[in-house]
C-alpha cells in the first residue's frame, strides 16, 4: 500500500513538472512580430551569394521598423580576418519599394526598414560579396541567414541554390557562437534536393548559421582577407621579409665597409716614421731628450686621437711654461681646508709660437691669471683654440680636411639616417609585415654612426707621424729615468714632461724630478717654470702637478 502511494506521488509530481515546462516554453516562445522568415539564396561560382529574405509579419506587436545588423568581419587563424560586403540592398513592404537606411560600420552593416504603415510582408534583397572562404582543402560557405534582428522570428526556413551539391551540410542556431544544431538541415533527399534548413522560434539577436563545404573547382574562395596588427605579424619571418632584411644588412654592410676604406682609413705610411723626440746618448750612462720639428703637445693629442681634448690644452700650458712663455705659481692655501690655486704669469719666451699657442696665450692675458678664474678667461676662447689646432694639423699635411668637420658631417648624416630608419620602422611595423626590414635599416644607421667616428683619415704624412708618436710613447714608458746629464736633470726632465702628460708615463718622470732633489731644503724656485710656496719641496711636485692637470682640464670644458 505504501509503495502504491509513493508511485502515485511521483507520477503526480512528474505531470506537474512537465506542465510547468510546457507553460514556460509557451511563455518563452510566444508568437513574435515575425511569423516566418523565408530565405532564398543562390550561390554563384564566383563565391558571392544573392539573397532574398521574405518576412511575414504576424500583426501582433509589430515594431515601427525592422532592423537587421549584418556581421561583416570574422576572425580567422592567426592574424587573419575575413571580411564581407553587403551590396545592392533593396526592400519592399507589401510589394511597394521603401527606402531602407544602410549604415556601414567597420565590423557590421546595419539595415533599417521603416514600417510606419503596418504591412504583412517585407522583402529584403541583397548580395553578399566574399561569402566563401578557403578552409583547408575546401571552399566553405559560412552564412548567417538570421542575425542581428531586432524582433523575434517564429519560423525560419532557408534554401540555397548551389552549382553542385555540397560536400557536407551543417547548421547552428541560437545566441552568437552557439554550438546547438538547427532543427533540420538536409540536401539530396526526396523532400529537399538542394540544401534546405529549418529552425525557430528565435529571439531578437539570435542567429541561424549555415555551413556548406565545396570542392575548390566548384566555387571560388571570395572572402576578403584582412590582417590584424600583431607584434608577431609585424615582424614576420616569411621568405620575402627575411630575405629583404638580410639583403639590406648585406648591402649596407658592404657600403659602410667600402666608405670606411675610402674616407676613414688612414693612408699607409709605407714604413716611414716621423720622429717627434728621442733619447740621445751624450756621455757614459747619460742621455738627453731631444725634440724634433714643430710637433707640440697639442698636435700630439689631436693627431693621436683625432680630437682636441682638455688634456691637449693642459699639456700645451705646461709646455709653454717649460719653454719660458709662462710660469705656473702655486699659491699658499688661504685656509687650512681651502683648495689649491695657481697663478699663470706671462714671460718672454725666446722660441717661436704656433698659431694655436698664440691664441692660448692671448686667452691667458698679459696680467697674472688665477686658475680659479680660468673659466672666465680661456673658456670663451676654447673654440678658437680648437679651430686653430684643427687648422694646423691640416696645414702640416697630417689630414686632408679638418677631423672635426669630417666627423660632424658624417655624424649628422648618420643621425639623420637613424631618424629616417626609426620612422620607417614605425611605419613598417604599423602597416606591414616587414618590421625586420626596419630593424635592419636601424642596424645599418647605427653602423653609420660607429663608422662616422672613424671617418677622419690621416694622410701618409699623418700616418708616419702617428708611428713616431707610438714610438715616443713606448720610449716614455720604458726608457730609464735616471740617465739625464748631471746638473741638467731638472731642465731635461721638464722638457719631456708635457709629452708624457699626453702620451702616458708621466708619473715615472715626475718621480725622476723628485729623485733629483739632493738636499733637505725647501725648493719653491728650483724649477724655473713651476714655483711653489715657501715651504714647498720637489717631493710635493707629484701631488701639485696632478692637482694642476685635473683642475685645469676640468675648468677648460666645464659649463
Amino acid at each position: 500500500m505504501n509503495s502504491r502511494r509513493l508511485l502515485a506521488t511521483v507520477a503526480v509530481a512528474m505531470v506537474f513538472a512537465l506542465t510547468l515546462v510546457g507553460v514556460a516554453q509557451r511563455t518563452a516562445h510566444a508568437a513574435g512580430p515575425v511569423a516566418s522568415l523565408v530565405v532564398d539564396a543562390t550561390l554563384g561560382e564566383d563565391g558571392n551569394l544573392t539573397v532574398s529574405e521574405t518576412y511575414t509579419l504576424s500583426g501582433e506587436g509589430a515594431p515601427a521598423e525592422l532592423v537587421k545588423a549584418f556581421s561583416t568581419r570574422a576572425d580567422g587563424i592567426g592574424d587573419i580576418q575575413y571580411r564581407q560586403r553587403i551590396e545592392g540592398l533593396t526592400a519592399t513592404v507589401d510589394g511597394a519599394p521603401v527606402e531602407a537606411l544602410v549604415q556601414v560600420e567597420r565590423d557590421r552593416t546595419v539595415v533599417t526598414v521603416p514600417l510606419a504603415e503596418a504591412g504583412e510582408t517585407v522583402v529584403m534583397s541583397y548580395r553578399v560579396i566574399g561569402a566563401v572562404r578557403e578552409q583547408g582543402a575546401d571552399h566553405v560557405l559560412e552564412y548567417r541567414a538570421l542575425q542581428g534582428l531586432n524582433v523575434q522570428v517564429d519560423d525560419v526556413r532557408i534554401t540555397v541554390n548551389t552549382p553542385r551539391l555540397a560536400l557536407g551540410i551543417d547548421c547552428y542556431a541560437g545566441p552568437p557562437n552557439s554550438t546547438a544544431r538547427c532543427l533540420m538541415a538536409q540536401q539530396g533527399t526526396h523532400d529537399a534536393q538542394i540544401p534546405t534548413f529549418q529552425d525557430g522560434p528565435r529571439g531578437p539577436g539570435e542567429q541561424v548559421t549555415i555551413i556548406l563545404p565545396f570542392a575548390p573547382d566548384v566555387v571560388a574562395a571570395s572572402a576578403i582577407i584582412d590582417h590584424r596588427w600583431t607584434l608577431g605579424g609585424a615582424f614576420s619571418v616569411g621568405a620575402a621579409e627575411l630575405l629583404s632584411a638580410l639583403a639590406l644588412l648585406l648591402v649596407g654592410g658592404v657600403v659602410l665597409f667600402a666608405q670606411h676604406r675610402r674616407a676613414g682609413r688612414d693612408a699607409a705610411a709605407g714604413g716611414a716614421m716621423e720622429k717627434v723626440g728621442e733619447f740621445t746618448p751624450v756621455g757614459a750612462g747619460e742621455s738627453e731628450f731631444r725634440h724634433f720639428g714643430q710637433v707640440r703637445p697639442g698636435h700630439v693629442g689631436t693627431v693621436a686621437d683625432e680630437r682636441v681634448d682638455p688634456i691637449d690644452v693642459t699639456a700645451s700650458l705646461l709646455d709653454l711654461a717649460v719653454r719660458g712663455h709662462l710660469r705656473i705659481v702655486e699659491l699658499p692655501r688661504a685656509r687650512e681646508f681651502a683648495g689649491t690655486d695657481w697663478q699663470l704669469v706671462r714671460r718672454d719666451g725666446s722660441d717661436e709660437l704656433t698659431p694655436y699657442e698664440q691664441v692660448l696665450l692671448d686667452a691667458v692675458g698679459d696680467e697674472p691669471a688665477l686658475i680659479s678664474e680660468l673659466a672666465s678667461k680661456i673658456q670663451p676662447r676654447v673654440r678658437d683654440i680648437q679651430d686653430a689646432l684643427y687648422d694646423e694639423v691640416v696645414e702640416h699635411g697630417w689630414y686632408e680636411r679638418r677631423p672635426d668637420q669630417i666627423r660632424n658631417t658624417w655624424v649628422s648624416i648618420s643621425l639623420g639616417a637613424l631618424v629616417v630608419a626609426v620612422l620607417g620602422t614605425s611605419v613598417l611595423v604599423a602597416f606591414t609585415t616587414f618590421g625586420l626590414l626596419g630593424l635592419a635599416a636601424v642596424a645599418v644607421a647605427l653602423g653609420m654612426i660607429f663608422v662616422a667616428q672613424e671617418m677622419p683619415a690621416r694622410t701618409r704624412s699623418g700616418s708616419a707621424l702617428l708611428a713616431g708618436l707610438q714610438h715616443l710613447s713606448h720610449e716614455l714608458h720604458t726608457a730609464p729615468t735616471d740617465q739625464m746629464p748631471q746638473g741638467r736633470e731638472l731642465e731635461e726632465l721638464s722638457e719631456l714632461l708635457p709629452y708624457a702628460v699626453v702620451l702616458g708615463g708621466v708619473d715615472r718622470w715626475i718621480d725622476a724630478i723628485v729623485a733629483a732633489d739632493d738636499d733637505e731644503d725647501a725648493d719653491p724656485t728650483d724649477l724655473d717654470w713651476y714655483h711653489g710656496p715657501q715651504n714647498w719641496h720637489l717631493q710635493d711636485l707629484p701631488d701639485s702637478l696632478r692637482n694642476f692637470v685635473t683642475t685645469v682640464s676640468g675648468k677648460l670644458f666645464s659649463r
